[in-house]
């Protein structure tokens, strides 16, 4: 397990962080402290305190150009990244107090904005859903809004009982995020679901465990809230497995698009549905509320042309389902798949520039670098497809030189996403 530290300024009664830059391959957008990872040359045969140290000490001089050589470290505590996650790290938290403002030179290849505040300052933005952080922040803030002094080393680690119950993390207020296991497409192996809306009007959006014991671990997690409704974005498998037991046990109406209702019983049957109070939904509907504002319902066709997106109307955040992925690469493919509306509705999002975007596969992420980015890849994609039609090459061979070396089992896949391009050039011509 990799090894990083953090920092904690403080001065007077206020704390220094980071927004770190939408660009970044890990956790864009998200408030954080500065800090890092420990490496090779921070000591390899000196002792625990020493290297973690020296780590501390470089990273500060990379992230701010601030010497904190000679200033006094407190262990505020330690994180380790729950086993749910593959990318695992043990994260040491320090505070530093200052008798000063340092004037630190903030690295903007990092973090896009920085600033000093209190500690409730910033659990107010947070509880605006105005901040994106990962559970050690939110820990740490709320420790430090009680008390700044204080000499406790803290375990800052998320709960870590992923055989009993379904792995649950809260980054945007407001937005209860859980990570059941799914039988969805590779290399994702989770897709999310999430609780949104005030009490009373609580929506459980896309529950999908891959069998019984992911979905009994699921009911566990669920039992010390309330589900007033089930939404589902759209119908592709890996969002609405075992939708007839999670209804059943909620007794509560289902939420879908007209055409997404259309598709289920197409695929699976006239009685796929039949025991359910079906609430359809499109375009401008008003789903719920989450902090007193209305959340709407968005068509996002495309990947799937039944698909609808949540957003509240302060635009903090946007529920993109498959129009993005933060692990793996999204599908545009197959008989309920379209190309030029994939294109609009990644521009739609694009358009409507909320804080945070949402996917079903992935972490939150802050901004829409990451759907501008899809939509360009895309493009790019095309231009070569395009290219490659002109000089007489078939499917097969369009593939098989987009997606050298491709894995065997998802060249299926990927010529369903070229033969989706192809579809689109050829209503350009």
């Amino acid at each position: 397990m990799r090894e990083a530290v953090s920092c904690i300024f403080i001065y007077k009664d206020k704390i220094f962080s980071v927004k770190r830059a939408h660009h970044l391959k890990v956790f864009p957008g998200y408030h954080a402290f500065p800090g890092g990872k420990v490496d090779k040359e921070d000591g390899k045969d000196v002792e625990d305190e020493v290297r973690l140290r020296n780590a501390l000490e470089r990273e500060m001089k990379e992230e701010l150009s601030f010497d904190i050589s000679g200033l006094k470290t407190r262990l505020l505590g330690k994180a380790i990244t729950p086993s749910f996650n593959p990318y695992r790290f043990k994260t040491y938290y320090y505070a530093i107090k200052l008798d000063q403002k340092p004037e630190f030179v903030v690295d903007r290849g990092e973090a896009m904005s920085d600033s000093w505040e209190t500690p409730r300052e910033l659990l107010d933005q947070y509880e605006k859903a105005e901040l994106l952080v990962v559970p050690p922040m939110l820990m740490i803030l709320k420790s430090l809004a009680k008390d700044l002094n204080s000499s406790d080393i803290l375990d800052f680690s998320l709960p870590d009982d992923d055989e009993d119950h379904v792995p649950l993390i809260e980054s945007i207020f407001g937005v209860k995020h859980f990570l059941p296991l799914s039988n969805t497409f590779p290399p994702a192996r989770r897709t999310n679901s999430f609780l949104i809306g005030d009490e009373g009007v609580e929506v459980l959006v896309d529950p999908s465990p891959k069998d019984e014991k992911e979905r009994e671990k699921f009911f566990r997690t669920l039992e010390k809230f309330n589900v007033s409704k089930i939404f589902i974005t759209h119908h592709h498998p890996d969002h609405h497995e075992y939708l007839g037991d999670f209804q059943k046990k909620f007794n509560v109406p289902v939420a879908m698009g007209v055409l997404t209702k259309s598709l289920l019983e197409k695929k699976y049957g006239s009685d796929y549905l039949k025991s359910m109070d079906i609430e359809l939904y499109q375009e401008g509907d008003e789903l719920t509320k989450s902090l007193g504002k209305a959340v709407h319902v968005y068509e996002v066709p495309g990947h799937d042309q039944g698909q609808l997106a949540l957003a509240p109307e302060t635009m903090n955040w946007f529920l993109v389902g498959d129009l993005i992925q933060t692990v793996g690469t999204v599908l545009v493919g197959g008989d309920n798949a379209n190309m030029t509306d994939y294109y609009e509705s990644l521009q739609k999002v694009i358009n409507l520039s909320p804080r945070f975007c949402i996917p079903s596969h992935g972490i939150s992420i802050g901004g829409t670098y990451k759907v501008e980015k899809t939509l360009n890849h895309r493009k790019m994609r095309e231009s070569e497809i395009a290219d490659l039609l002109k000089k007489g090459h078939n499917i097969d061979q369009i593939v098989a030189f987009i997606y050298e070396g491709l894995d065997e089992r998802l060249l299926k896949y990927a010529k369903a996403t070229v033969l989706c391009h192809m579809d689109r050039l050829a209503t350009l011509r």
